[in-house]
C-alpha cells in the first residue's frame, strides 16, 4: 500500500475537502515543533461512527486541557467527518480527526496568535494487531513509564503524550512483540502504548484506575458491558507481581477494539471464554 502521503481520496481540511496529496501544512507549523495538537481515532461500522459525538466532545476537551480551545462545535466536527466518509465512499473505515496550532505570528513556545486548524481523514484499516485479535497478542514490558498527572494533562488525547509510546512500541516490535505494556510513574500497571488493559481472575475483571492515563471511550464501554453481564469489575492499582496470578488479559481501544493478550514479558495468559465473549459482544454492539 502507498504511504499515507500518497493516496487517492479526499481529506477535510479547514472548511473544505481537498485532494489527499494536497493536504499539507507549512514547515513552521507550531504543532510540528511543540506538539500543540490533539486528535481522535474512531471507527465507522456499516456507515455509522461508533460513539462519534463522544469522540468529537473529547477532541474539544483535549484542546481545552492543552490551553488550545477549539473554535469548532461538536456539530461542526460531526459534519466534517460525515463529509469525508461520503466523499471517499466509505462505510467501514478508521477516522482520524486532528486539531493543531498552525503557522502564524508566533514561533516560540507561546503561540496564542497562531490559528487553530482542523482536519479529518478516513481510510480502510483492518485489525490493529493483525492475527493477534484471534490468538492473543504478545507484549513486551516497556522501560518507559507513564508520567505523573502533575506533569502532563493525562486526560487529553494529545500528540505529545505518545512520544514514549512510539519508542516503547518500536522496542517491542524489535523483539517480535505486537506492543508493550507500560507501568505508571509509581510502578503500577498502566496501559499498553495505545490501548487500555484488563485482566481476568476467577471470573472477575481487574483494570488500572484511569487517574493517570486516558480513560478510553472503549474502556468505558467495555466496563459497562461487563457490569451488565453481572461481572465484577475492579478499577484499582495493580502491582507488577500480580501479573503472575491473572488468567486472562485483553486490550481495549478504538483501533484495538477488544484484543486478547497471550503473553506479557514472561507471563502467559489464556484466551479464555470471558475474553472471547467480551470481544464477540463488542463486535455486535458496534455494528448494531
Amino acid at each position: 500500500m502507498a504511504g499515507y502521503d500518497d493516496r487517492d481520496g479526499m481529506i477535510w481540511m479547514d472548511d473544505k475537502l481537498v485532494d489527499w496529496r494536497q493536504a499539507n501544512v507549512h514547515i513552521l507549523t507550531h504543532a510540528l515543533h511543540y506538539a500543540s495538537a490533539v486528535f481522535e481515532g474512531e471507527r465507522c461500522y456499516n456507515g455509522k461512527i461508533f460513539k462519534s459525538r463522544e469522540h468529537s466532545a473529547r477532541l474539544q476537551k483535549s484542546g481545552e486541557l492543552l490551553d488550545m480551545p477549539l473554535p469548532f462545535s461538536v456539530d461542526y466536527i460531526e459534519a466534517a467527518k460525515a463529509a469525508v466518509l461520503q466523499a471517499n465512499g466509505l462505510t467501514d473505515a478508521y477516522v482520524r480527526a486532528i486539531a493543531w496550532r498552525g503557522a502564524g505570528e508566533d514561533m516560540g513556545v507561546a503561540s496564542k496568535r497562531n490559528p487553530i486548524r482542523l482536519a479529518v481523514a478516513a481510510w480502510t484499516w483492518g485489525n490493529y494487531y493483525g492475527d493477534a485479535k484471534f490468538k492473543g497478542a504478545k507484549l513486551d514490558i516497556a522501560k518507559w513509564k507513564r508520567p505523573s498527572p502533575e506533569t502532563i494533562p493525562h486526560a487529553a488525547k494529545a500528540s505529545g503524550l505518545y512520544m514514549i509510546c512510539t519508542m516503547s512500541k518500536h522496542a517491542a516490535e524489535a523483539k517480535g512483540c505486537s506492543d508493550a505494556m507500560m507501568f505508571d510513574y509509581q510502578g503500577y500497571v498502566a496501559e499498553a502504548t495505545g490501548a487500555n488493559i484488563f485482566f481476568v481472575k476467577d471470573g472477575e475483571v481487574h483494570t488500572p484506575l484511569a487517574d493517570g492515563i486516558l480513560n478510553g471511550i472503549t474502556r468505558q464501554t467495555v466496563i459497562g458491558m461487563l457490569r451488565a453481564m453481572n461481572v465484577n469489575v475492579h478499577e484499582r492499582r495493580i502491582e507488577a507481581h500480580e501479573l503472575e496470578g491473572f488468567q486472562q488479559c485483553f486490550l481495549t481501544g478504538t483501533a484495538a477494539e477488544v484484543t486478547p493478550v497471550g503473553q506479557i514479558g514472561d507471563f502467559m495468559f489464556e484466551v479464555g471464554d470471558l475474553t472471547k465473549r467480551v470481544a464477540t459482544d463488542y463486535e455486535a454492539l458496534v455494528r448494531a
